[in-house]
């Protein structure tokens, strides 16, 4: 298991449900296609989870 995310904004949050639009500005993504790497954690996976129709993860 890495101990590292790197997660990318794919998809613009603008027509998203507001709660999902929240999770993603809470992961750090402000524009599409930024990356920002987080913890490998529980919290980390969950918010990933909720939005994954607007990001890409990879393992770093």
């Amino acid at each position: 298991m890495a101990d590292k995310l790197k997660v990318t904004l794919v998809k613009s949050p603008i027509g998203a449900v507001p709660k999902h639009r929240k999770t993603v500005e809470a992961l750090g993504l402000k524009k599409v296609n930024k990356s920002v790497e987080l913890p490998n954690n529980a919290a980390t996976l969950g918010m990933v989870k909720q939005v994954s129709y607007m990001v890409k993860v990879e393992e770093v």
